[in-house]
């Protein structure tokens, strides 16, 4: 059974394009090392249907399990499940290259390609993102999205244990840092052994564009600085945001508040969110239009929302920038 999990894998990667036929006995050994085996023994036939990715590494894990070879827990099968995934992940030079050999011919196509490649590669797990709940609810303000995650594994009592245990290494510096790219995880981090990411320069400066593992909503992306610099709203990240959505303009793009009550979980790493959606906020009207001296060719007004929203168009985003600027100055 395991040799024949072993070739499924295989020949999962070989059909999904993450590995090509010569790639195989390289990776079927790299596999061999991380599940702790120093055989194999090529099956005879492999059943007709392909099998589910999730089946595929379950059997797997099992068995290195049972054997002793991880402790068990979710934790340690994801680090182990990633480790066998890095050995069908092409190196991160390919695929950069192939981004932007998709991006010459569209911008959609180079994220639509990257986004399956981040599945094929289980770095968003789609067999657990499915089972989180969505719905929308009927608002004043329009069709709210409400969404419980639950894709996102629950703390594993041996993993805090052993995290407890581990050396402080502070490497990578957060969830975030660029350098996370490829790392193995341990106990209190989580593994990046088949995570790619894509350089981007935003207002002259180095970004990286990757997906979240979580998936809130379609396409959900993660915009970094290359940087460990916290989170700051200033003049400078409105020229980031419209220079992305120029770059990829069926995309949005998000800041969080540099603010604890109201930010993100990583105010330490600057950083966006983005994807492919619109949500409630977006197709909300404006209740009052505002006319701000100086900036008569901007379109503004204030946005029917439950918080403080005020909304800004015009064909220049120099403007639009000088504006927002002004607003957030005030």
């Amino acid at each position: 059974m395991i040799n024949k999990r072993i070739a499924q894998l295989i020949n999962y990667g070989i059909t999904r394009g993450l590995i090509e036929p010569e790639d195989q006995y390289w990776a079927r050994n790299g596999i061999l090392s991380v599940l702790g085996l120093d055989s194999y023994q090529e099956p005879e036939e492999l059943p007709e249907y392909e099998a589910p990715l999730e089946e595929i590494l379950k059997d797997l894990l099992d068995d290195a399990e049972a054997r002793g070879v991880i402790s068990g827990g979710v934790t340690s099968r994801d680090l182990m499940d990633t480790k066998l995934m890095a050995f069908l992940t092409p190196r991160p030079s390919q695929v950069i290259e192939k981004f932007w050999d998709q991006y010459r011919i569209s911008p959609q196509m180079a994220t639509e390609w990257y986004y399956d490649f981040s599945r094929y590669t289980d770095y968003i797990r789609s067999y657990r993102v499915i089972k989180d709940m969505k719905w929308v609810a009927k608002t004043a303000y329009g069709d709210l999205d409400i969404t419980i995650n639950l894709s996102k594994p629950e703390k594993d009592p041996r993993a805090i244990a052993a995290a407890k245990l581990q050396k402080s290494v502070g490497y990578p510096k957060c969830l975030l840092c660029r350098e996370a790219e490829g790392y193995v995880g341990r106990m209190d981090y989580p593994g990046r052994a088949n995570h790619r990411i894509i350089p981007l320069k935003l207002n002259g400066e180095n970004y990286f564009l990757q997906y979240s593992p979580y998936v809130y909503y379609n396409e959900h992306c993660i915009v970094l600085n290359e940087q460990h610099v916290p989170m700051k709203i200033d003049r400078a990240t409105f020229q980031r945001l419209l220079d992305f959505v120029r770059q990829f303009p069926h995309y949005f793009l998000g800041s969080n508040a540099d603010l604890p009550i109201v930010g993100g979980s990583i105010l330490s790493h600057d950083h966006f969110q983005g994807g492919h959606y619109r949500f409630a906020m977006e197709k909300a009207p404006v209740e009052r239009e505002l006319v701000f001296p100086g900036f008569e060719d901007v379109q503004a007004g204030i946005v029917c929302w439950p918080m403080s929203v005020i909304r800004l168009r015009c064909a220049d985003s120099g403007r639009i920038v000088q504006l927002a600027d002004k607003i957030l100055a005030a």
